[in-house]
This record gives structure tokens, C-alpha cells and sequence, in this order.
């Protein structure tokens, strides 16, 4: 689940255009919806009647092993599946994200991420790439709100090589003072970059107005006058304090060995802190609060208008989360250029193909710790944002109320084939096994998870959908031109309980 939703790796700078941020809560009533009538087509292959599924004998993966070393770090191994006969992937899986900052040094978790691939004792920044460029394999990393990775991808012969490699580079870090000044223009452009990337920039800032004055609403990469003003001293302060052994797995997956894998862990990641301070506990010490806000950012320069709606949602471990992964694929995507609207089994899709009222349509459902987002992006020209918003916030509505076992069937089926089209190789397979340990604890098998999949029903996702949208707050990120859209009161007034 963990590849499917997630910890969304968002990198963007402050705010470039006028950006207003309002925090209230309103209701007024609204009128019942008409009832849809579900379309029999999308029972050609299943049935309306909900059933108990064994998936055990097409979900027979190999099987997973882990181990815990004395420091704490969990090393959790899966071997081949076929098409990796003789490929291996390996990384380290950090509980420390963006959220774990402080406002001062938001922005030090990715800017370690820049400098741990800028030398060791052993290794110069041009003999480490030497190296991995002469094995032919891949080494990597990426930075989200709760979580930091390094990987690498490699020949199953290589294996002790880039394990070496990870241990030298999260260890031994020199973090030089002429690589920092370089990585800050590095950084730099990319938050520039990162501002023509439009879905990244709006979800920066809805995350900004779901979590007003909270670490999960800040970027990744941080404002631009803390990235000037991060020092040695700050990125060697962020690993001592989060780089701990509990706090860390290492996963491998592919042509590997689970006992070589652990002794070689074992003998070389030794000098991780060794403090039980879980990212569970940091979290309870500052939870997490949906705030209903909004971020409108006008820019009439702009051709289309983007705007993200979105409620809280469960955190990772939240029994209800299975429910919202199904309602997120009964609202589905949507793209004009697919060529896909009409025929689809999303009524959203359908209604906005028909009326032709977007460009694209997108929902999300993203877990955290003790939280999470779920709801629809769009994008659309400025003349159709009334009529947009309109169909959206009925068909969210729709779900609390009336929603057929044959919509939920085909969520269902859909939402199974997408997880395990995700599960393509060692790299997939790594990545699910060490995100899955730091979020659940442990590595949910298929078969667990499309049997708690099978359990959600319309009466279950009409009970889930009223409890996270009916009478609940609203957040909204618009930006582009975006003075038709309606206010953030009367998306409010929409999700307000037509019986109550």
C-alpha cells in the first residue's frame, strides 16, 4: 500500500504569486442528491453478490524473512521473484522526514540528501561515482514528510559491494564546506524547476492549508533563507538525532541471501545511535491537526486553473484505511488526452467527460502517522471552475449516500490489479518490504491485504464516506486563474449532512 500512497515526495519553494491563507468553518444546507443508476456493464466479470476470495494461490510470493541486530535496525529480505534472477536492490528505509524539522531547519532533511553522495574517508565524491558507474548499477535517494531512503540497484554478485557503499556514505560523511555552498545552488534550481511542476506545487500547498502552522504543512526543500543558512553543523545534528538503529530498515530483494545480507549489515552499520525514541512517540509529541484553510495563488498568466479539494483522511494504520483506498478508485482519474471519459466506470469521470468540464481529473488518498489527506485534484480552464466544482463535491457527497455493490466491485477489482502492477522487480519489491516496516511494523502479505480488500462492501464505504466527509472540514489549493472558484464556505456547505 505504502507504493501506492504515499508519502508524496513533494519539493517546492515559498510562494511566488499573492498567497492568501484563511482558517474558518462554515455550514449552510444543501439539497439531496438524485440517485445515480449503476451500469450493469461492469459486471461482465464479477458479480453484484460480495464474496470471501482465496487469492492465496495467484498471490504466492517468496516469502519474506527479517532479523533485528543488536543496535536496533531491522534487515528485512525477500528473494527473487523471476524476473530478477540475477539483479539485487538493496536501501536503508530512515522513519525521518520533513515533518520531524523544525521551522529553522525545514529543508535540512532533503539538503543531506544532496550531501551524502559528496565523499566519505574512503571515498571521494568522483570515486564513489566511478564506482557505481563501473558496476553498472544505480545509486539513489529520495526524501519525503515522513521518511528518507538510499538505494541501490546492482548485480546479485555486488551485492556486499553496495551495502558497503551505504554503510560508507550514511556513516562517514565528510560534508565538506565547498560541496554545501555548491549543493545550495543546486538546490536552488531545483526549487525553481519544482515551480513549473504544477501538481507538485499545488499539493505543497494544500498540505499547507491542511496542516496551517504544522511541520507537514511546510516543503520538503524548505524555504530559500534556511537552505542559505544550513550548515555542517545542522546536517550532522539531523543524523545524530533521527538516523537511529531502531529507526532504521534495511531491505533487500532480488538474487540475495537473507543470512549474508544481516552479517553484512551487522558487521558494518555500527555506528547508528542506538536511541528507542520511536517516530511514533515524536509524532504523539506533536500531532498532527487538519486545519480547514485554504491557499488561493491568482496568476491570470496561467492558461488553466488548478485546484485541489481535499478532507482529512486515516493514518497508516487507521483500520479505515483500506475503506478510503477503495473510495479513492470509485472516484478514479481522468485525462482529456486518454481518450477515456464517457465509457469509464468513475461517474465522476463520466459526468466531467461529458460536460466537458476539465482538462484532468485526479483523486488522491495520501497516509501519514497519525493522519492523512484524501480528495480530488483537477485541472480546468477558468470558465467551467463553477461547474467543476459543483459535479465533484456531489459526487463525494454521493458516496455517504448511495453507492452501488457493482461500483464497489469494480473499485475493488481495480484497485487490486494496480497494487500488484506495482510489484514489477526487485526495486518494487525492496521498496513496498522497507516502507511497509517503518509504517505498519511489519510486511503485510497479499493475501492479508485483498482479503481486507474483498471485506469493504457499499454499506461499508457509504458508513467510511460518512464518517470522513459528511459535517467534516474542507481544504482547498487553487492556483492559476482561479477568481470563478467558488468559496471555500460553500465547498464547506457541501459536505454538510442534508439530514441532520
Amino acid at each position: 500500500m505504502a507504493f501506492l500512497l504515499s508519502n508524496i515526495k513533494r519539493k517546492v519553494s515559498a510562494l511566488s504569486f499573492s498567497t492568501t491563507v484563511r482558517c474558518f468553518s462554515f455550514y449552510v444546507s444543501s439539497k439531496p442528491l438524485e440517485e445515480s443508476i449503476p451500469d450493469a456493464r461492469f459486471l461482465k466479470h464479477s458479480t453484484p453478490e460480495p464474496r470471501l476470495v482465496d487469492h492465496t494461490s495467484f498471490l504466492l510470493f517468496p516469502k519474506v524473512r527479517l532479523s533485528t541486530l543488536p543496535n536496533g535496525i531491522r534487515v528485512v529480505t525477500q528473494s527473487a521473484p523471476a524476473c530478477s534472477l540475477h539483479m539485487a536492490s538493496i536501501g536503508v528505509w530512515i522513519d525521518a522526514g520533513s515533518r520531524f524539522e523544525t521551522p529553522g531547519t525545514n529543508g535540512t532533511a532533503h539538503f543531506l540528501e544532496h550531501m551524502i553522495f559528496k565523499g566519505t574517508r574512503r571515498r571521494t565524491s568522483q570515486s564513489l561515482e566511478e564506482e557505481i558507474e563501473n558496476l553498472g548499477a544505480r545509486l539513489n535517494a529520495y526524501t519525503s514528510r515522513e521518511q528518507t531512503t538510499f538505494f541501490a540497484d546492482v548485480q546479485s554478485k555486488d551485492i556486499a559491494v553496495a551495502i558497503d557503499v551505504l554503510a560508507d556514505i550514511l556513516q562517514n560523511s565528510r560534508f565538506p564546506e565547498h560541496a554545501i555552498k555548491r549543493e545550495r545552488g543546486v538546490i536552488l534550481r531545483e526549487m525553481e524547476e519544482v515551480q513549473g511542476q504544477m501538481e507538485e506545487v499545488i499539493f505543497d500547498y494544500l498540505h499547507a492549508a491542511a496542516f496551517y502552522k504544522h511541520p507537514l504543512g511546510d516543503t520538503i526543500l524548505g524555504p530559500e533563507e534556511n537552505i542559505q543558512a544550513i550548515s555542517r553543523v545542522d546536517l550532522q545534528k539531523y543524523i545524530s538525532s533521527h538516523y537511529a538503529g531502531p529507526r532504521m530498515v534495511v531491505s533487500a530483494a532480488g538474487a540475495i541471501k537473507h543470512d549474508e545480507v544481516v552479517n553484512l549489515v551487522h558487521r558494518l552499520f555500527t555506528k547508528f545511535s542506538r536511541d528507542p525514541t520511536t517516530a511514533d512517540e515524536l509524532v504523539r509529541e506533536k500531532p498532527a491537526t487538519f486545519s480547514a484553510c485554504e491557499v488561493r495563488v491568482d496568476n491570470d498568466t496561467m492558461p488553466l486553473a488548478h485546484v485541489a479539494v481535499a478532507l482529512k483522511g486515516a493514518a497508516w494504520t487507521d483500520a479505515d484505511s483500506i475503506p478510503l483506498m477503495v473510495i479513492q478508485t470509485l472516484l478514479g482519474s481522468w485525462n482529456k488526452t486518454a481518450g477515456v471519459g464517457n465509457c469509464s466506470g468513475s461517474e465522476l469521470a463520466r459526468r466531467i467527460s461529458t460536460e466537458g468540464l476539465a482538462e484532468s481529473m485526479m483523486a488522491f488518498n495520501t497516509n501519514y502517522r497519525d493522519t492523512g489527506l484524501f480528495g480530488v485534484y483537477c485541472t480546468t480552464t477558468p470558465d467551467c471552475l463553477n461547474g467543476l466544482s459543483c459535479v465533484v463535491m456531489q459526487e463525494i457527497r454521493r458516496l455517504a449516500y448511495q453507492v452501488s455493490e457493482v461500483e464497489v466491485i469494480r473499485a475493488k477489482n481495480q484497485l487490486k490489479s494496480c497494487l500488484l502492477l506495482h510489484i514489477d522487480g526487485s526495486t518494487a519489491f525492496a521498496e513496498n518490504n522497507g516502507r511497509q516496516m517503518l509504517t505498519y511494523g511489519r510486511v503485510v502479505p497479499f493475501p492479508e491485504l485483498f482479503a481486507r480488500i474483498d471485506a469493504v462492501d457499499a454499506p461499508t464505504v457509504k458508513d467510511i464516506a460518512g464518517k470522513f466527509i459528511l459535517n467534516q472540514d474542507v481544504a482547498i489549493a487553487a492556483m492559476g486563474p482561479v477568481q470563478g472558484l467558488p468559496e471555500r464556505s460553500w465547498f464547506q456547505s457541501q459536505v454538510r449532512d442534508e439530514q441532520s
